[in-house]
């Protein structure tokens, strides 16, 4: 297995794995989350490939993405009360659900952290939805911790 950063030839691989995300989250929200669809449309996800603030890792065995680790840096110098601390942000991680169990989201997840420190980040961050357990099962078990939480109330 090979992870490195996304090229354009990686795009039609990654839509795969970024409908399968989605529909994950669909069956666990289908009143927030729409099914059948994606995040992003190819266009978009090329020139979010051509962007340096926004890495794309992928995770390649024998010529197919088996897994992606989206990412974008921050600061957090736009908030007057936080420190101007350089951060990256990871959007979303996803492994291909025939590969999972496999380490392959425990190697991207290895290559954003080194990624970060490369580039002098404070910290990564991310947010996990709660209706997704085993992400969040996973992301402890790779040393995340909870920094804040976001809650609801359903109005309609």
């Amino acid at each position: 297995m090979t992870i490195r950063k996304a090229e354009e030839k990686d795009v039609k691989g990654i839509m795969n794995l970024l409908y399968q995300v989605a529909e994950v989250h669909h069956k666990g929200r289908p009143d927030i989350f729409k099914s059948g669809c994606s995040k992003y449309n190819e266009d978009e996800l090329s020139k979010i490939i051509a962007d340096e603030n926004t890495p794309v890792l992928v995770a390649e065995v024998d010529g197919n993405i088996l897994g992606h680790a989206f990412c974008v840096f921050e600061r957090a110098g736009k908030n007057g009360v936080l420190v101007d601390n350089k951060s990256l942000y990871i959007d979303d991680i996803c492994v291909d659900e025939n590969c999972r169990g496999k380490h392959i989201g425990s190697a991207l997840c290895e290559a954003v952290l080194s990624l970060a420190k490369e580039e002098d980040c404070y910290n990564v961050t991310l947010n996990v939805w709660s209706l997704n357990k085993p992400a969040a099962e996973f992301y402890k078990a790779m040393g995340f911790k909870e920094q804040k939480v976001t809650m609801e109330t359903v109005l309609k």
